[in-house]
């Protein structure tokens, strides 16, 4: 079994979907590889044959996947970070299983405190202005809970990133497509998102001083916070999910 994950089980037969299977299956044939910059919004969308909000919604997905990401006045680049487990297996044995909310948010801490305490300790500045970034966009899209769990999600994604240590990120970057499919429909009842962005501005903030200890303190209280949160958004302890691996609800 090789792992792979086709472009149509990822994607669907939406026209955001169609520009998930294009992007994967340029990858999967060695036109994009990671680093690498895709071409201009107008010229991929024609490409594409979508139009440029369906390409927009696409490329969204693309990023909440991990698959690549937008650098601000660049463009948007292929993820040259850490190898990416198949999130299509983990979210089956998801639904089989019936991962709580209590069981993720514990599985996240285990691996998300540490990595933040290697991250002050060993992040680069390129990943520090990652961080920096995703967190300008947390704060630009406070009225818009969609966007900013995006940023959200590539927040978290960079600090483990910037532990430097390829397995720790591998897996929180599993996690993260995770959250981002049991969050995208409830996220919307969130009613404190600006609270939830000085978190997480606490968190770069004490990364960027090399304050290993008050990094690691400041990860464990907003997982805590958003553990309730989410336990509020969605009513129940259960990560419910359709039946074929869809969204929470």
């Amino acid at each position: 079994m090789t792992g792979k994950t086709s472009g149509h089980q990822l994607g669907g037969n939406t026209a955001g979907g169609k520009v998930v299977e294009y992007v994967l299956e340029m990858i999967e044939a060695g036109r994009l590889r990671p680093g690498d910059r895709l071409p201009p919004e107008r010229d991929l969308a024609e490409q594409v044959g979508v139009s440029r909000a369906s390409l927009r919604s696409g490329l969204r997905s693309l990023q909440a996947m991990g698959v690549m990401n937008a650098r601000q006045g660049s463009g948007t680049y292929i993820v040259a970070g850490p190898p990416r487990l198949g999130e299509g297996p983990l979210r089956f044995l998801a639904a089989l299983h019936g991962f709580t909310h209590e069981e993720m948010f514990e599985a996240r801490a285990v691996l998300e405190v540490g990595g933040t305490y290697l991250a002050a300790a060993k992040a680069t500045p390129e990943q520090m202005a990652v961080m920096a970034d995703e967190v300008t966009g947390m704060f630009a899209s406070i009225d818009n809970p969609t966007e900013y769990l995006l940023h959200d999600v590539q927040f978290h994604r960079a600090v483990a990133a910037a532990s430097q240590n390829p397995v720790l990120a591998t897996l929180v970057d599993t996690l993260a497509q995770l959250v981002w499919e049991t969050r995208r429909e409830t996220v919307v009842q969130s009613t404190n998102l600006k609270e939830s962005a000085e978190m997480h501005q606490r968190i770069y903030r004490a990364i960027r001083a090399r304050d290993v200890e008050r990094a690691r303190r400041e990860m464990a209280e907003h997982l805590e916070a958003a553990r309730r949160a989410v336990v509020s958004e969605s009513g129940s302890g259960p990560a419910r999910r359709r039946r074929r691996g869809g969204d929470a609800r």
